[in-house]
């Protein structure tokens, strides 16, 4: 990849934006109301990014972010992200929350409790807030307590976490333990 770009692409929930750079995605921008605004955000959050053609690792994660606005699947395991200037915890929280399998959610407190770090809900929930990197780490699968889809991050434009969750088909009380989804083998398998 060659400096920074972005594009606007298309799903099924509307217009989404991409930004990336050398070391990968550097953010995934939801659909705003119009598409002039999702580009007014694009350029304010990447002032340094061009408009043009993505290459191919790009439209390997566009793929895979318009096939879960579609149907709720897509493989975005291997999509390559741009953490350079995101600070420690929060790279720590978006590792997990990337664990969380679709169709799943998870509260605040699972993750934070996941990191070894249970008096920190506050600073996982302002970790999620920051996220840059929407559908790709799906913070939209970590609820508040009581399961409460709350809004999106204000990079999620103007779709809601409760629209992305019945996309994916999730139960708003399927909720696993993260580290049943991390340390599935350290489980003790039930005897036949």
């Amino acid at each position: 990849m060659a400096g920074r770009g972005y594009t606007i692409f298309d799903t099924a929930i509307g217009r989404c934006g991409i930004a990336w750079g050398e070391a990968g995605i550097a953010g995934v921008q939801l659909p705003e109301q119009r598409e002039i605004e999702t580009r007014r955000r694009l350029f304010k959050l990447y002032p340094d990014a061009r408009e043009m053609r993505p290459p191919e690792e790009v439209e390997v994660a566009i793929e895979g972010i318009a096939a879960i606005m579609r149907s709720g699947d897509g493989d975005l395991s291997g999509v390559a992200l741009d953490i350079s200037g995101i600070p420690a915890f929060d790279q720590r929280v978006y590792q997990i929350v990337r664990a969380i399998p679709r169709g799943e959610t998870r509260t605040y407190d699972e993750v934070a409790s996941a990191l070894r770090a249970s008096g920190a809900v506050y600073s996982v929930a302002q970790a999620l807030g920051r996220n840059p990197f929407m559908i790709i780490v799906p913070c939209h699968r970590v609820l508040e307590a009581g399961q409460n889809a709350d809004r999106i991050s204000p990079n999620g434009g103007s779709v809601s976490k409760r629209r992305l969750l019945s996309i994916e088909g999730a139960q708003l009380n399927a909720s696993k333990t993260l580290f049943d989804v991390l340390l599935p083998v350290a489980r003790p398998r039930p005897q036949a």
